[in-house]
C-alpha cells in the first residue's frame, strides 16, 4: 500500500490530465499562431516598406528637388547679374550638391534604398545641374555648346542605362564620380560673380569637366556594348542548353 488516499490519487490524475489538455491546447494555439504569422509578417513588411519612403535619404532627395525652382529664382533675380543674388543662388546650388553626396551614401549604408529613391535621385541630380547650366547660358556666362555637351551626355547615358538594364547594371566608375565632382565645382564657380584670376581658373576647371564628361560618356557606351554582347551570348548559350 502506498498510503495515498484514492481521492488524492484521482485528483492527481485529473490534474495531470488537465495539464496535458492545457499543454495540447497551448500547442494548438501556438501552431495556429505560427500558421497565421506569415500573413502578419507580410503585412508588417508592407507597412515597413511604405514607411521607408519617408527615410532621411529620400527626404534629402526631395529637398534637392525643391531647391531647383528656388535656385532658378535666385539666379535670375534682378536681371541675373547682381552679386548678392548670385551668392545666394550659389548657396542653394551648394546645398543641392552636398545632399547629392549624402543621400546615396545613407541609402546604401543603412539599407534605405527604395523605388522612389532610385527614380527621384537621378532626376534631382539632372534637374539642379541642368537648371544651373541653362541659366548660365541664358545669361551669356557659359557657351550653349558646353551646356549641350554636358546635358546631352547626362541624358544619353541615363537612356542607355535603361536600354541595357535587361542585361545588367552599369556601375558608377571612379571617372564618373570625378566628373560629377568637377562639374559641380566648375558650375558653382560660374554661378558666383568671379573676376580676375578666379574667372580664369573657373574656365580651366570647366574645360576639365567637359573633357571628363566626354571621356566617361564614351567609356559608358563601351561598357554598355560589352554588357549587351555578354548578355546576348549568355541567353543564347542558355537557350541551346535547354534545347539540348
Amino acid at each position: 500500500m502506498t498510503g495515498v488516499p484514492a481521492s488524492a490519487a484521482g485528483g492527481s490524475s485529473q490534474a495531470k490530465g488537465a495539464t496535458a489538455a492545457s499543454g495540447a491546447s497551448s500547442a494548438a494555439d501556438d501552431s495556429s499562431g505560427a500558421a497565421k504569422s506569415p500573413r502578419g509578417g507580410k503585412l508588417t513588411a508592407a507597412a515597413v516598406n511604405q514607411a521607408s519612403v519617408w527615410n532621411i535619404a529620400n527626404l534629402l532627395t526631395m529637398l534637392r528637388l525643391l531647391l531647383v525652382p528656388g535656385f532658378v529664382a535666385l539666379m535670375l533675380a534682378d536681371g541675373g547679374y547682381d552679386p548678392a543674388w548670385r551668392s545666394l543662388a550659389w548657396a542653394a546650388f551648394a546645398v543641392a550638391m552636398i545632399t547629392d553626396l549624402f543621400d546615396g551614401h545613407l541609402a546604401r549604408t543603412y539599407n534605405l534604398v527604395t523605388d522612389f529613391g532610385k527614380i527621384a535621385d537621378p532626376i534631382a541630380d539632372k534637374a539642379i545641374m541642368g537648371a544651373a547650366l541653362i541659366c548660365l547660358s541664358a545669361l551669356g556666362d557659359l557657351p550653349w555648346w558646353v551646356t549641350g555637351v554636358i546635358l546631352g551626355r547626362e541624358l544619353g547615358i541615363t537612356l542607355l542605362r535603361f536600354l541595357v538594364i535587361r542585361y545588367g547594371v552599369i556601375p558608377a566608375s571612379r571617372g564618373g564620380k570625378l566628373k560629377t565632382l568637377t562639374q559641380g565645382v566648375a558650375v558653382g564657380m560660374y554661378v558666383l560673380a568671379l573676376t580676375g584670376w578666379l574667372a580664369t581658373l573657373r574656365f580651366w576647371v570647366m574645360a576639365a569637366a567637359v573633357v571628363l564628361t566626354v571621356v566617361t560618356g564614351l567609356d559608358y557606351v563601351r561598357q554598355a556594348i560589352v554588357l549587351r554582347r555578354r548578355g546576348i551570348a549568355e541567353r543564347k548559350a542558355a537557350l541551346e542548353e535547354t534545347e539540348a
